[in-house]
């Protein structure tokens, strides 16, 4: 009886600490977030769809770099195709040009001690970004730095949904093939996608570069109007929301997370109330546990309302995409979830031309047909255990 009592009072002390950790971690956080307002600006943009075209695109320009190459990913494994990404990185770095590396804390720790010495060795400059701290060590454990961000003598820039692992180039059987978005922009628009990595540098490494000019060489206008938006704490709640409550015609979402906040489901439902149009894409298979029925107890309410919902089954869906009234498509690193939402670090692209949004809707054309439309009577039938991991779901939905 004693050993039972001394569990569950230490079970008591351990969750008031994680929330009052929690709590005014989030507290000193909010008070700390720093809103980067980027500029419209005119650039030319690909959108890439297949991890195979984007990394051999990418890896070219890697290794065609002639000045200096400034790279942020959330995540970076431990495989073979790593292994190839952080090749490239050191031989480039052993000709003499600059690399800096940022991977977040969370999504780099399969990458070993031995490794990131070697990396440094070669003359890469590598730093976590986002560990966790004192005193708020829960919380600073699970604010992660989202944003993928690539940058090449600060000319060429890369973002969007895109880590570096097996998976992403389809070497996953689990979750091949792997659906996801990337932009490649190059032109003016480069040089904020500069700016927000050296600010996430600065953070990291605490070395401030913002006034080197060498890193912001002229840059010429492009074809596509657009504009770079980076969120932390509320701040993609509040974008997002603007967005949603400024529909008319259509709302598309592709997101491989539907959990979305309080503020933003109700907007989605006063949305279908005004004759608005909503279509939401998820995947059909998770990688991870929970996320599916986390997004039931938002889905049955949108059915209801005469929401379509669709389960993509060509292998996994990691996109995120907003398109609203076909005059603005959103494409970048977050998802249409709370940790996106109020926790992470993210970089977006909302997109305002007129061709590049028609390739965008072309593109979730086929994520569609890829998919199946999913019933309220579905969701209403599910079994015991997807009724407990609902359940559970409910309870955690803020951290999954």
């Amino acid at each position: 009886m004693r050993i039972i009592s001394f569990i569950l009072i230490a079970i008591f002390i351990i969750v008031a600490y994680l929330t009052v950790d929690f709590k005014l971690g989030r507290k000193n956080f909010l008070s700390q977030i720093k809103s980067n307002v980027f500029p419209f600006r005119d650039s030319d943009i690909k959108i890439f769809t297949h991890g195979t075209d984007l990394f051999k695109d990418m890896f070219e320009e890697l290794k065609n770099a002639q000045k200096h190459i400034h790279i942020l990913f959330y995540i970076c494994k431990n495989d073979q195709f790593s292994q190839e990404f952080l090749t490239i990185l050191k031989k480039k770095a052993e000709e003499g040009i600059e690399v800096r590396l940022l991977v977040d804390w969370a999504g780099g720790m399969k990458i070993k001690k031995k490794q990131i010495k070697e990396l440094k060795s070669a003359g890469i400059l590598f730093f976590f970004s986002n560990m966790p701290r004192a005193p708020f060590f829960f919380f600073t454990s699970q604010a992660r730095n989202h944003r993928k961000i690539t940058v090449i003598d600060g000319k060429v820039g890369y973002l969007g949904g895109y880590n570096v692992g097996k998976e992403y180039i389809d070497k996953d059987p689990k979750l091949s093939p792997w659906r996801d978005y990337h932009l490649k922009i190059t032109g003016e628009g480069v040089q904020d996608l500069q700016l927000q990595f050296l600010l996430d540098w600065q953070e990291a490494s605490k070395t401030n570069l913002l006034q080197n000019e060498v890193y912001f060489p002229p840059l010429s206008k492009g074809s596509v109007r657009h504009k770079v938006i980076s969120t932390e704490g509320f701040l993609l709640e509040k974008a997002f929301s603007t967005l949603i409550r400024g529909a008319k015609k259509s709302i598309t979402i592709g997101s491989p997370y539907f959990i979305p906040s309080k503020t933003i489901f109700k907007d989605l439902l006063n949305a279908i109330d005004r004759g608005v149009t909503l279509t939401i894409i998820v995947p059909y298979t998770a990688d991870h546990p929970l996320v599916k029925e986390a997004s039931y107890r938002y889905l049955r309410p949108i059915l209801a309302k005469g929401g379509n919902v669709y389960q993509f089954k060509n292998g996994f869906y990691h996109a995120k995409v907003l398109l609203i009234d076909d005059e603005v498509c959103d494409l970048g690193t977050a998802n249409f979830d709370n940790r996106s939402f109020f926790l992470n670090h993210e970089i977006n692209c909302y997109i305002y031309d007129s061709i590049k949004i028609e390739e965008a809707k072309r593109i979730l054309e086929e994520d569609l047909k890829d998919s199946s439309k999913l019933s309220l009577s579905q969701l209403q039938s599910m079994g015991f255990m997807s009724g407990v991991k609902e359940w559970l779901a409910k309870r955690i939905a803020y951290f999954l």
